[in-house]
This record gives C-alpha cells, structure tokens and sequence, in this order.
C-alpha cells in the first residue's frame, strides 16, 4: 500500500480561523486510487515548522502533498523554505508560469507587479505544475528512496481549494499512478439509526465477528445516525466491492429497521422515497426545531412532489391560532407535553390537507428547563388519516442533552425516523432501542 502524508501550512488553520477542508478531501480521492493517508499534520507560517514537517514526513511516507503558503504575500514562504531544502536556495524563474501569471493579471485588471512576478520563481530542480485557475503553480520534487525505483515525491500545492483540486485531479493523481504500483481501496458505509453505539455494537456482533480479516469495520457515530463503514486495502476492485455488498446484505438479518441505506442516505431522504412511491404528502408543524425539520426536508430535489409546507409555531398563540391547539390544554399540560404534540400535528394535518404530519415541542435548551421537564425534554407525535377520512395521532417524549443545537438535530431527525418507522410499519421498533 501506498503511505501518503499531508501537510496543511498556515496559521489560520491553528488557531481555527479556516477550517481544513482539503484535506477530507484529498484523503477521499487518494483513497479512490489505492494511496492511504496515513497522517495530516498542520504548521505554522514558520520556516522551521516547515522543514521539520517536511523531513519527517519524507522519512516515513511514499508520498507528501503540501497545501497553502504559496501566495505573493511575504508571509507565504513555503516556496522559499522548500528551495532550501532542495536545491540550496537556489531559485529560476519559469517562462511559462510568468507569462501565465502576465495573461491572468490583465484579464482580472490587476497590476503585473514585483509580487506578481515572483509567483514565476519556482525552486531549481522542482517540476512545475501548471495551476491553469490560479497564479501559483504547483511544484513536485523527487528525493531518492532506499532502492532504485522507490523514489519519493512531495508535491506543494496552493491552499485554495478550487485550485487546489484542480491541480490534484488533472496532475498529482496521474502522476501518483504512473510512479507507484497501486491496488486498490474499496470503502462502502452503511448509514443506520435508532440505535445508540452499544446497543448497535451488540446486535450485529454475530455478524462482524464473521467478517473476513481482510475487511475492516469502523463505527462513525453522529446526531444523524451511526456509519457503519467497511473497508479493503490493497485488493482488486470489482471482488472486494462485491464481496462488501454481500457482507451489508447480510447485516439486514440483524438490523433491518435501522438501516437507511448506503452513504449519503438519511432518515428524510427515506421518508421520501417512501412518500413519493406511495403518491402520499406530507406537512409538519415545528416548535423546538424552528424549521430545521422543513429544511431538511426541502433541501432535497423534488420536495415539492410530496411535502405541502409547514408552520414555525414558537408561541403559545401561533400553537393555539395556527394549528388549532387547545389553550386550556396548554395552560394545564404545558407547551412541552403530550397533548400539544399530538394536537399540532393534527392541527398541520388538517391545515395542509396532507396525509402524514409530524411535529415537535420541547425545551433546546440552555434555558427554560423545568425539574420535570430538563434542557433536552422533548415530544413529538405524527398524524395520519385514517381510511375513514379520520385522525390517529402518535406521541413519544425523548430526553435529549443540554446543548441546543444538538438537541434541535436530534430533535428532527428522532421525529422523521418516527414516521419512517410508521410508513414502513414497524412501529413496534419504537419501543426495542429505548432511543425512540
């Protein structure tokens, strides 16, 4: 297998200013080819920091990919401290990127000046990677390995990400494949929900512990569900991706109600598969989530098909205006309780004239808690017609943390898995995972 090492240089990334994308990134196209980041570090604008990063990751890894501190800026000095470390110092202007750097500072009307051209300085030694969206080019360097033919190559990189991508897919991949001998890695995740980690772990233990050495399993929990991710190094494609098919379908055996699909499933992209295949709509009548149940809801393509809309009722007043919410039973139950629940999804039923709604009333939190209704304390419910043009209702009080934002997203996504549950008729799922 192929060790890859990535280096991110810039203070913006430490002190959390800019969030490192590119390197999820590269570790997802990397893996794609059968190169396995082994290990990310992050430095400072420091020439130091730089050199020892750079030696280090030299002497463990096939291969190095640099990202940032190649702009025209004198903080930018990774093209410098790499020169030191290649070619003494020693730096030549390429013809090509300064003429490349001459055409883009005109088209952009940008003065063609002292930094501008310094872009075109490229260490002595190094092979120029042509940057066809940005100015600065993307440089590699070859260092002899421990035998003929292993030799090992760092390739510095801009920062930015579009460029940054650009220069890997159409450059840095090809060039990693005709240098290295690659097999491949194949990575499959299964999305699942309703069940917390152990109790996850616990039922499918026959299971896993059938699995072939050779696959790796990994548990990637987050408020969304818990990925279930099975992995294989250095094998032939199409038989290890066959072999992990058969390995998920298998999994049905053990968890099926739980189970969401293959990544990037989600619970509210199966309640509208659901919907769709049926012809059937769907409202929704928010308290706690604010909307983030309707977002999510809407952020998919063809929502319009099956979701008819949805009522923010953060007030007592819009609960009882809006979606026809008894007073009296808020008064005597409280806004966060049974009753109301299931009589604003009622209320979002009628209001839209839908088939399925699905509501949610709690406390989020950091305030507001009661010692009988905690930060975290939330109801839900679904309504549903009946086949005699009636109204059947379903409630269930969840117990979340005392951080609010991930109560509003446990909040909506333990609301929608409640009516998946119900579409697909397994309501008895509800009571086995205590998490519904």
């Amino acid at each position: 297998m192929v060790s890859v090492e990535l280096i991110t240089v810039g203070d913006e990334l430490l002190i959390g200013q800019v969030v490192d994308t590119n390197s999820a990134w590269l570790g997802r196209e990397l893996g794609h080819v059968g190169a396995q980041v082994d290990r990310i570090v992050s430095v400072h604008d420091a020439a130091s920091d730089i050199r020892e990063a750079v030696e280090t990751a030299l002497s463990r890894a096939d291969a190095v990919i640099m990202t940032g501190g190649l702009g025209p800026t004198q903080d930018d000095i990774t093209k410098k401290t790499l020169a030191d470390l290649f070619s003494g110092g020693v730096m030549r202007r390429d013809q090509s990127v300064f003429e490349h750097v001459r055409r883009m500072t005109a088209e952009r009307g940008l003065a063609f000046n002292d930094l501008n051209q310094a872009q075109a300085l490229v260490p002595d030694g190094a092979t120029v990677l042509p940057n066809r969206v940005g100015t600065a080019p993307g440089m590699m360097f070859v260092r002899p390995g421990s035998a003929p033919g292993r030799e090992k190559l760092l390739f510095s990189l801009p920062g930015v990400p579009f460029e940054m991508k650009q220069l890997v897919t159409e450059q840095v991949i090809p060039l990693v494949k005709s240098h290295f001998a690659l097999r491949s890695v194949v990575h499959r995740t299964m999305i699942t929900f309703g069940l917390a980690e152990s109790a996850l772990a616990l039922a499918i233990a026959p299971w896993e512990e059938a699995l072939p050495e050779w696959l790796h399993l990994a548990y990637l929990p987050n408020a969304r569900g818990i990925r279930l991710r099975l992995s294989a190094y250095d094998v032939e494609a199409d038989s290890a991706a066959k072999e992990i098919e058969s390995r998920f379908a298998g999994l049905r055996e053990y968890i099926a109600p739980y189970m969401l699909g293959f990544e990037p499933a989600s619970v509210e992209a199966a309640v509208a598969s659901i919907l769709l295949e049926r012809g059937q709509t769907l409202a929704v009548a928010e308290s706690c989530t604010g909307g983030s149940i309707s977002a999510r809801i809407t952020a998919m393509a063809g929502a319009s098909q099956y979701y008819l809309g949805g009522v923010t009722s953060y007030s007592n007043e819009a609960k009882a205006q809006v979606l026809g919410v008894s007073m009296p039973d808020i008064e005597q139950f409280g806004a966060v309780s049974e009753p109301v629940a299931r009589q604003m999804a009622a209320g979002a039923l009628t209001r839209f004239g839908a088939d399925y709604a699905v509501s949610t009333t709690g406390v989020a939190g950091p305030g507001g808690g009661t010692p009988e209704k905690p930060v975290g304390t939330v109801w839900m419910a679904i309504a549903w017609r009946t086949s005699d043009n009636g109204t059947e209702t379903f409630a269930r009080q969840m117990r979340f943390s005392e951080l609010r934002e991930q109560n509003i997203e446990r909040a909506a996504t333990h609301a929608l898995n409640m009516l998946r549950l119900h579409l697909l008729g397994l309501s008895d799922a509800f009571q086995q995972t205590g998490m519904l």
